[in-house]
């Protein structure tokens, strides 16, 4: 029997931004229902290499697939670019992605953000996508701010009316970039409340997280990423007990001093 297809695979990933060099060769695979939190220190590429999955940013070179497609790229005098606009555009709707700023529309109502792709860019009944955009506003929590608008939310809001807008495409693999990082420490938990349901439901799930006690907790695997690199990986618990490298180390022993310091430890 043939191992299953990875719902998105990553291979020998290179990222350059002028000089800089951000991704250095990153190959990674997330399975059907996997959940895999990606750590590193800030300019690790974690962020970058998120982007590159879901088109944002075109890698210089190596491969991305997703459900087994690899997105198709083209050099041109400007550099690497997808070759087939519609390919990508067919493949990123099968990618929900969260920002760590929202990334809702200002002048449309909570609703509205939840329901414009699935009816200007799938093509869905009206009536049909309110329905579905109605119950998904009811399962992140907030189905009393359909009709508000993002202004009017706090924080933690707006992040799980943008959880649903993700979740409205019916997305193979939902990618999380620090989804909690521009919010107010007390509204950090109705976020990852919504997250942790998420995976307990078998999402696939890429989150990049500063959250480790988190990821410790929800992940099947963590990634570590230094300068542009996977340092290490793994299941968690074995991951944190003893950790297989001195940078990697390192970066648990800050975590385990700021839970200490937050009276957790």
């Amino acid at each position: 029997m043939s191992p299953p297809v990875p719902a998105v695979e990553l291979r020998r990933l290179v990222k350059r931004f002028g000089a800089l060099e951000v991704l250095k060769g990153v190959s990674l695979a997330a399975q059907e229902g996997e959940v895999i939190a990606i750590l590193g220190a800030s300019g690790s590429g974690k962020s970058t290499l998120l982007r590159c999955i879901n088109g944002l940013e075109v890698p210089d070179e190596g491969e991305v697939l997703v459900g087994g497609e690899a997105i198709r790229f083209k050099t041109t005098r400007r550099g690497r670019a997808p070759a087939d606009r519609r390919q990508l555009d067919r493949i990123r709707a099968s990618l929900g992605f969260v920002f760590q700023s929202f990334n809702l529309w200002s002048h449309l109502t909570v609703l509205e953000n939840v329901i414009e792709a699935p009816v200007h860019v799938q093509g869905r009944k009206r009536a049909d996508a309110i329905a579905e955009a109605e119950a998904l506003l009811a399962k992140v929590g907030i189905a009393e701010k359909r009709n508000h608008y993002p202004a009017h939310l706090s924080g933690g809001q707006q992040q799980r009316a943008a959880i649903a807008r993700a979740l409205a495409m019916r997305p193979r693999v939902l990618l999380f970039d620090e989804p909690t990082s521009a919010l107010d420490p007390e509204l950090v938990g109705e976020v990852l409340r919504v997250i942790r349901a998420l995976a307990e439901e078998g999402r696939t799930m890429l989150l990049v997280t500063h959250e480790m006690g988190f990821a410790r907790e929800v992940a099947d695997r963590i990634v570590f990423l230094h300068q542009g690199r996977v340092e290490c990986e793994g299941p968690p618990a074995p991951l944190f007990a003893d950790p297989p490298t001195e940078r990697f180390r390192a970066f648990v022993a800050r975590f385990r001093e700021e839970e200490r310091l937050r009276g957790v430890l």
